[in-house]
């Protein structure tokens, strides 16, 4: 590689001298503005201090590339940083280039055709212009197709929010046909009125382990299962279901109420050895208001009188799964009418955590709906109750009142 090099006094030297080497080689009018650029603020301080720079610059055929060598006094070195054209290797007082570019053209030939230095410089800008025009153009263009992505991305995010819409809908709809299969039939007895209300933990699966069941007897009595089956979703749901079909199939057999509890652990045991599950079992004659409560672990009826006093039916016994399964003699209490039974799940109660704090609360519910009608009772005070809920479990309220019609 054949070298060439010159020294210069002055910015305005160094630039002429960069440019014709660049022009020289061919290097494109927006390379060389930059080039120009770059070598100038590398000598200014030197050139400002009166100091020469030296310039180097060779052409290697083999690679096709240009080598300019910049050099600079040791006090008044280059200044590098965000040069338009990063050098490629910086040591002491030299700052040196490698650019792609042409072999050199004929020296006759380039000072026939040599334009001057304001043509050169005029060139150049040229070039820039175009050149942040051209990214300027780009910059639009991707804009737009951001704009276009955006706008897509948008309208895809809008149909996968109605999909999902209408695939909750779907879920919820099919849950709920569930939920209403699992229903026991309303049933109409004479001098009695029924309501109940359900309501899941989470709205994306309402079934649980919260269930009921009623039905009447050939005496004439009407027999209510309320079950709470450990867990949540459809596992127990399956449990409390299975609860709820073998009481139904014991009761109708003509079992004592107070075998119930006992005898459907004993046929469920060999089924299903998790199942764990409270039950409260009520039968009552509608045409003496004769009440019968059989439990098994669940929490007490609470019954509300006309006259507004208030107490809860302890009755004992333990649940499903439990230690010792069964119920202990039924405890046994007479309706008047207007009286007002409430059955329900510790979901009802349980909502801040402490028990006897929500049985209080459940008796000013009560009384504050005692004169409403029967069918909007479990709802109301089911809302009433759930003010404040800690923690959400499956809840089920159902009342029954005594017309004595």
């Amino acid at each position: 590689m054949t070298t060439r090099n010159l020294t210069c006094a002055t910015t305005a030297g160094l630039s002429r001298a960069v440019r014709a080497l660049a022009r020289e080689h061919a290097l494109d009018p927006a390379v060389r503005a930059r080039l120009v650029l770059s070598a100038a603020e590398a000598a200014g301080a030197a050139l400002r201090a009166g100091r020469e720079t030296g310039l180097e610059w060779g052409y290697e055929p083999a690679g096709g590339l240009l080598t300019v060598v910049l050099r600079t006094p040791g006090d008044t070195g280059p200044v590098t940083a965000d040069l338009p054209v990063a050098p490629d290797e910086v040591t002491g007082g030299e700052v040196v280039w490698r650019l792609p570019a042409s072999p050199p053209s004929d020296p006759s030939d380039a000072a026939d055709e040599a334009p001057g230095e304001d043509a050169l410089a005029a060139e150049e800008l040229r070039a820039v212009v175009a050149a942040a025009d051209a990214l300027t153009s780009e910059h639009r263009r991707l804009n737009d197709e951001l704009a276009e992505t955006n706008s897509g991305v948008l309208a895809l995010y809008v149909q996968l929010d109605e999909r999902d819409k209408q695939l909750r809908t779907a879920h919820g709809q099919t849950l709920r046909e569930l939920e209403d299969a699992l229903r026991p039939a309303p049933i109409k007895a004479d001098g009695l009125e029924l309501a109940v209300h359900y309501e899941p933990a989470g709205t994306d699966a309402p079934t649980g382990g919260d269930l009921y069941d009623w039905f009447v007897l050939p005496d004439g009595t009407v027999h209510i299962t309320i079950v709470d089956a450990l867990g949540h979703g459809v596992t127990s749901t399956r449990s409390a279901l299975n609860v709820t079909h073998a009481v139904r199939t014991l009761a109708l057999e003509g079992h004592r109420l107070e075998s119930i509890v006992a005898r459907t652990d004993e046929i469920l045991r060999p089924f299903d050895r998790s199942v764990m599950a409270t039950v409260q079992l009520a039968r009552i004659d509608p045409a003496t208001g004769e009440l019968w409560l059989a439990n098994g672990s669940h929490p007490p009826a609470l019954l509300l009188r006309r006259d507004g006093t208030a107490r809860y039916l302890e009755a004992r016994g333990r649940g499903i799964g439990f230690p010792l399964p069964g119920s202990e003699t039924p405890l046994t209490e007479r309706l008047a009418p207007g009286d007002l039974l409430l059955l329900y799940t510790d979901g009802l109660t349980e909502s801040r955590r402490d028990p006897i704090e929500g049985e209080k609360r459940l008796i000013e519910a009560a009384h504050k709906h005692l004169r409403s009608p029967t069918e909007e009772v479990p709802g109301a005070i089911a809302e009433d109750m759930h003010t404040v809920i800690l923690h959400p479990d499956d809840t089920l309220a159902l009342a029954v009142r005594l017309t004595g019609q």
